[in-house]
């Protein structure tokens, strides 16, 4: 049984060198007033959500966001996977959850960043390196999807517009992404969606076949009467 300890004890003290040193090798976040590294979402929810993105631990995903971001990918397609107390997903130009971008997927950047509430994170297939341009913003914790899927970012504002998102699967009146911008490309301020204008009725409304109004009689004379 010694030697058993003895490898044990080895191993635990290999774990605790290595374990500081992982640590140290984890590059700085972004600090949250670096522009070049905040996604601007407006949504038709109302308002406007801001998202800090994280390249020190999903870089290739971090600029397939500012790429197609720029590209104005994301401007109009829907949140069209929408699971209450679970996540918004979007980022479909089928709005279906099959398509994608035309660029290619790309490899997994599983990291450390937990799914808490506001976490953003690639959504893929099956398959670990299919994420492309679909996306879900976390609205309630779910730790057991950490580090099987890649998450390159975090909601720093704008969490109530996120939580008026339509739900379903897929939601009957999707909620959309009016406009995307990476905030350093000094988006303009958030323009509320134009109500939607009433159905004009015409001035005289056609008469159906079969109700034609009968022609007026005309009222009775009154007979005279004496004094």
């Amino acid at each position: 049984m010694r030697p058993i300890a003895l490898f044990a004890a080895a191993l635990a003290a290999t774990v605790s060198v290595v374990t500081p040193a992982v640590a140290q090798d984890r590059l700085p976040a972004p600090p949250l007033t670096d522009k070049t590294n905040i996604w601007v979402l407006d949504l038709s929810t109302g308002g406007r959500v801001e998202v800090a993105l994280r390249p020190d631990v999903a870089p290739k995903m971090v600029d397939r966001i500012k790429t197609l971001t720029r590209q104005h990918f994301y401007d109009g397609l829907t949140f069209h996977r929408v699971i209450d107390g679970f996540m918004a997903q979007g980022g479909d130009p089928k709005g279906d959850g099959t398509g994608g971008s035309t660029l290619p997927d790309l490899p997994a950047e599983f990291n450390y960043l937990p799914h808490v509430r506001g976490a953003v994170a690639a959504a893929r297939a099956e398959k670990e390196d299919s994420a492309n341009s679909q996306f879900y913003i976390v609205l309630q914790p779910r730790f057991q999807l950490d580090k099987k899927y890649t998450v390159f970012g975090r909601v720093l504002s704008g969490m109530n517009y996120v939580d008026l998102i339509e739900k379903g699967e897929p939601p009957q009146n999707p909620s959309r992404i009016v406009h995307a911008y990476i905030a350093s490309d000094n988006p303009p301020p958030y323009q509320p969606l134009p109500a939607a204008a009433a159905p004009t009725l015409p001035a005289t409304l056609p008469t159906l076949p079969g109700t034609t109004p009968a022609a007026a009689k005309p009222a009775p004379k009154k007979s005279a009467t004496r004094r």
